[in-house]
């Protein structure tokens, strides 16, 4: 889960499945492998691609002569798992996938350890830009796992990885980039990042063992807060736990964070959705092999009733089977979406292996209640509402302040600092810098969270749960959802005004 795109895996056609052992769940994915290229594999090709068998069994068949060419000629004695890491890395590669990939051995044992849940390295989701930037192609943080070095180091979705111990991420895949930033725990990673357009500052991070969290929860008054970290096995034993305890205190409402989540299991994010909704579609998995789509639906009694008002947060750093929750609760009519467009990964992963290596490849695409695909494309909230921009000018002072170390100073005199001393200490940086005060208490708020185990929310500072507070205590919410349109509908309106454009 951590330091990578995770993978999102479709659950077994019907009823959702039991957790399985991990090693269980490699052996049914090796058989599952060896039947489809001994028996499916074969017959499809022949039928899919022009030319018949005939036309890639000429591909095979120059590939084995120039394999064994460069083996019996080369100026030097080469490695034949050199040779075939090389093909199988080319081969993936080609396809112009950010989410398909050759998985060399150390990486196959990487996903092992992440999909186990614990590992050594720095708590950071990161990948590769689809659309490289015109000054290089470097890693781009995704979402930090919290209560990770890497999020108590300050890091944030969107913050661009230009370094690792000296080294750039230009040339470095995601891949490559992981494996150098995992490592012993209790050992140094440097790391330049690049925040904004003008900001960079060096951060040290000391790596540590890395268990992957899933759920948080919490009251604002008689409001449910449920915070969804990441969807694996364990995450709806979770939320159900959580929503126990809300019927316990009386909840009158719900608001669900699944900002910074950057996705998981899919069978874990029809059993989320599931909580919520009663009957009808969740979601639908479609591949180009027609006998493989699949329909999940709803089941049974929703464990939140209908008429509780239920706000979800989203932010870019949303993905894939966040992704899938909020499509089906704003196409079902069950949730009003509050925050900024979500990433767009609306494609399904599997992960095969191939003795110690193995391969991920894109199998589907998801597709939300009302029959639209969002990748690339993201999930637009009913109410945007964004954490305020920085000027040039305020990205240079900020800049100034961030290397001048003066917060993280503080923090470290004061790791129990009251709202006084925070107050007093923001406006001598407000005289300093000359940045808002706002702004200020922000960054000192966060610094102090990250220095503990970090609170389930922080009113005083997150905008976005504000609104969502504001409007589940101020506002009609009923007439609210009567406005709300399915996704379906949006991007038919989107497609109307670029016509318009166009003529």
């Amino acid at each position: 889960m951590e330091e990578q795109n995770t993978s999102l895996i479709p659950a077994k056609r019907g009823k959702l499945p039991k957790e399985l052992p991990q090693s269980l769940i490699w052996v049914v994915s090796t058989v599952v492998f060896c039947v489809i290229f001994a028996i499916t594999l074969a017959p499809r090709a022949k039928a899919q691609i022009r030319g018949g068998w005939g036309a890639s069994s000429q591909y095979i068949a120059i590939i084995r002569n120039v394999f064994d060419f460069i083996q019996r000629n080369y100026v030097e004695e080469i490695d034949p798992n050199v040779l075939f890491e090389g093909a199988m890395t080319g081969m993936l590669n080609s396809l112009d996938d950010p989410y398909s990939a050759f998985l060399p051995e150390a990486e196959m044992k990487d996903l092992n350890d992440t999909t186990q849940g614990s590992f050594g390295g720095v708590g950071l989701y990161v990948s590769k830009p689809i659309t490289p930037r015109p000054d290089g192609n470097y890693l781009e943080v995704a979402s930090p796992i919290e209560d990770t070095p890497g999020w108590r180091a300050g890091i944030n979705p969107g913050d661009i990885i230009l370094q690792i111990e000296g080294e750039s991420t230009d040339k470095l895949s995601s891949d490559e980039a992981v494996a150098r930033l995992r490592g012993q725990p209790g050992t140094e990673v440097k790391l330049l990042i690049r925040r904004g357009e003008n900001i960079e500052f060096p951060v040290t991070i000391v790596r540590a063992i890395i268990e992957v969290p899933t759920v948080k929860h919490d009251m604002i008054g008689d409001i449910g807060f449920l915070k969804l970290l990441t969807f694996t096995p364990r995450t709806l034993e979770r939320s159900r736990e959580a929503i126990s305890d809300f019927q316990t205190k009386s909840y009158k409402g719900i608001i669900l964070d699944l900002r910074n989540n950057y996705g998981g299991l899919l069978h874990s994010a029809v059993g989320i959705s599931n909580l919520f909704i009663e009957g009808g579609i969740i979601v639908s998995i479609k591949s180009r092999i027609e006998s493989e789509n699949q329909t999940f639906y709803a089941r049974g009694t929703a464990m939140v009733p209908p008429d509780i008002p239920m706000i979800v947060l989203i932010n870019r750093a949303s993905a894939s089977a966040s992704e899938i929750v909020a499509g089906a609760l704003k196409d079902r009519g069950r949730a009003y979406l509050v925050g900024e467009k979500s990433y767009g990964k609306g494609s399904v992963q599997q992960v095969f292996p191939l003795n110690n290596v193995g391969f991920k490849i894109t199998t589907a695409r998801y597709y939300t209640p009302s029959d639209v695909n969002i990748d690339k494309i993201g999930i637009p909230p009913d109410r945007e509402i964004l954490f305020p921009e920085f000027s040039r000018a305020d990205s240079e002072k900020l800049n100034s302040l961030i290397n001048s170390n003066r917060v993280s100073d503080f923090v470290k005199l004061n790791p129990n600092a009251g709202v006084a001393e925070i107050d007093a200490f923001t406006l001598v940086l407000n005289r300093d810098f000359n940045l808002e005060i706002p702004l200020l208490k922000r960054l000192v708020r966060n610094e102090l969270n990250r220095r503990t185990i970090a609170p389930v929310y922080d009113l005083e500072i997150d905008v976005q749960l504000q609104e969502a507070v504001k409007i589940l205590r101020e506002e009609n919410y009923r007439t609210l959802m009567q406005t709300s349109k399915t996704l379906k509908a949006l991007q038919e309106e989107a497609e109307q005004d670029e016509l318009l454009l166009a003529s």
